[in-house]
């Protein structure tokens, strides 16, 4: 009777995000194209959606056929812990059924919508206004020969 009840208790315990599951296939190549997205260079970013790759706001290049950038585009940064990746969408917006992208302003990815600010600085991306409860939906990303691979984890 008591391992049935331990069975019960693990059940449903990942974390689901409220920003659905979309495809992500980013690819930074940092001897290549961008050269100076480099670990050093603390928050440093790059985003990626329907209107290509963007390093620190500027147009560097376009998608290809094989990008997928996630639901609202892929954030792509250079935190304290190193590179990261998240989802752009505002996971609190996301749970009300809008596609809302965050923007970039400094260490904080913000919502426009609802005001949400994410601090992308510590690597976690976790809300800061305590209007959303859950961190941007993260993302693999593996780096190899100067190039960083972005994936769904």
């Amino acid at each position: 009777m008591g391992l049935a009840c331990l069975f019960t208790a693990c059940e449903n315990t990942t974390f689901r995000s409220s920003v659905p599951t979309y495809p992500v296939h980013v690819v930074v190549d940092t001897k290549a194209v961008f050269v100076d997205f480099l670990p050093e260079n603390t928050n440093a970013y790059i985003t990626v959606n329907t209107e290509g790759y963007k390093e620190n706001g500027q147009f560097i290049k376009a998608l290809t056929i094989e990008d997928a950038y996630g639901y609202a585009g892929v954030l792509v940064y250079v935190s304290l812990n190193g590179y990261v990746a998240f989802d752009l969408a505002c996971p609190y917006c996301a749970s009300k059924g809008m596609k809302i992208p965050c923007e970039m302003n400094g260490i904080h990815a913000v919502c426009p919508h609802c005001g949400e600010k994410y601090e992308v600085g510590s690597g976690y991306a976790t809300p800061q206004k305590g209007i959303s409860h859950e961190a941007l939906r993260a993302y693999n990303i593996m780096s190899s020969d100067g190039r960083l691979t972005v994936t769904q984890k």
